[in-house]
């Protein structure tokens, strides 16, 4: 804790970026448990929340190449600063779709919305390494998440409360001004080059498709990044599922509301962010290999405590076993992205995280279509006892391509180990 403090005192551009972080995304979770209430309360169906999740997955498929290739070219802040802009006006024109019975309307914003954001996470992801030093990266990283997921539990507990007793067009009216809070924090970042482009040559000519084809090639000639593009896909065939069950447990299975929703989405937040502060540990001290056994390990306790939610009869044991599955997926996650920003050239960066977006929303959108269509006839529990155990083949996946030598340690881009705090430590 005191490492994050450090780097909130001492470093102006991360504590800017922090700041607008934290604003925005309690901002997204007051939408998100509206418009998700809003959809289940108008159909009385899992499918509605379904259609949802896929009106936001399709555009930001679609999305992820075209915004790869515009932060691996032009100035990362700009673009994001635009995307906050455009979601700001979108965020306020939900308050159109209350009291008026006009679900499409929730589909087609929720597809605007989603298609701006890639522009921004993959944004934020790739000028990381521009606003934190060497030594600072790891802290960064290990931060930028904890963050995501404490915003994850905290808006997502307010959301459901304000929602319930102050009604839907509030929280869209929140999520508007943190959509304008965070662009005005991106505007405060400063660059030493006055720039936050992509460290490459130009091109003479601007060939959009042959750049995401070339970041595509740049992926697959490294197993380690490509490795962890797929078991981000692996999770997503049980994740996606869990997306829609969040809702369906808190409004029908357990039939608390919206205030429901909130606490499950606020227990897993809380796990993701014990998780993140157990992966900032280990990501100090293990060294290659432990890094890969950890995986592993992470990936069965995942899937595993996630079936056991989906069993359980008590609702506050159901939260305390979600909070256990998504503290094993946060370790996951800090480690993973530690050795994706000490691994990637900066030139590749946005066509590298926009593409592991679009191949984890792609795989997510299967999976929210299939818990969809089964939650008209198949019983929630059942579905998620699968969700669960699909994301917890990821493990399997991992294991073989670790102990059959296929992930190699790629060669350090510009970071040495030892300045983004990885030490050598031979075990887990």
């Amino acid at each position: 804790m005191s490492a994050f403090i450090g780097l909130l005192k001492n470093n102006r551009n991360y504590r800017w970026s922090w700041t607008g972080q934290v604003v925005s995304e309690i901002g997204d979770h007051f939408n998100n448990i509206a418009v998700f209430s809003l959809a289940i309360a108008a159909t009385q169906s899992g499918l509605a929340v379904t259609g949802v999740m896929l009106a936001r997955a399709v555009p930001a498929v679609m999305a992820a190449p075209v915004a790869g290739v515009m932060l691996d070219r032009f100035d990362r802040r700009k673009i994001m600063i635009a995307s906050d802009l455009v979601r700001a006006v979108l965020a306020l024109l939900f308050i159109f779709t209350v009291d008026r019975g006009h679900t499409w309307l929730l589909y087609l914003l929720s597809g605007l919305l989603m298609f701006a954001s890639p522009f921004f996470t993959s944004g934020r992801a790739s000028i990381l390494p521009k606003i934190a030093s060497k030594e600072e990266l790891h802290t960064a990283n290990s931060l930028t998440q904890t963050t995501q997921w404490t915003t994850t539990a905290v808006g997502t507990f307010l959301g459901g409360m304000s929602v319930t007793h102050f009604g839907y067009k509030l929280a869209f009216v929140l999520n508007a001004i943190s959509f304008l809070f965070s662009a005005w924090s991106i505007w405060q970042l400063r660059a030493t080059s006055g720039e936050f482009k992509a460290d490459r040559k130009e091109a003479k000519k601007v060939r959009p498709w042959m750049e995401y084809k070339e970041g595509l090639r740049y992926m697959r000639s490294t197993p380690l990044i490509m490795g962890i593009a797929l078991i981000s896909v692996g999770w997503a065939t049980g994740g996606g599922a869990a997306q829609i069950l969040f809702t369906i447990f808190g409004e029908v299975v357990f039939k608390r509301g919206p205030s429901g929703i909130g606490m499950i989405w606020g227990c897993a937040g809380l796990g993701l962010v014990v998780g993140g502060i157990i992966g900032h540990k280990l990501g100090k001290t293990l060294d290659f290999n432990g890094y890969k056994k950890a995986i592993v390990v992470c990936y069965l306790l995942h899937g595993s405590t996630y079936v056991i939610f989906s069993q359980m009869e008590s609702f506050w044991l159901a939260l305390v076993f979600i909070g256990l599955s998504r503290a094993a997926v946060a370790v996951s996650s800090v480690l993973n992205y530690s050795q994706l920003l000490r691994h990637v050239s900066d030139s590749y960066r946005g066509r590298v995280f926009s593409t592991m977006e679009s191949m984890t929303w792609s795989t997510m959108m299967l999976s929210m279509m299939a818990a969809g269509v089964a939650s008209l006839s198949v019983d929630p529990r059942i579905i998620g006892a699968c969700a669960g155990i699909l994301s917890s083949t990821t493990a399997i996946f991992w294991g073989w391509a670790h102990w059959t030598n296929r992930l190699p340690e790629p060669a350090i881009v510009g970071v040495d180990p030892d300045d983004v705090e990885v030490h050598g430590e031979p075990n887990v």
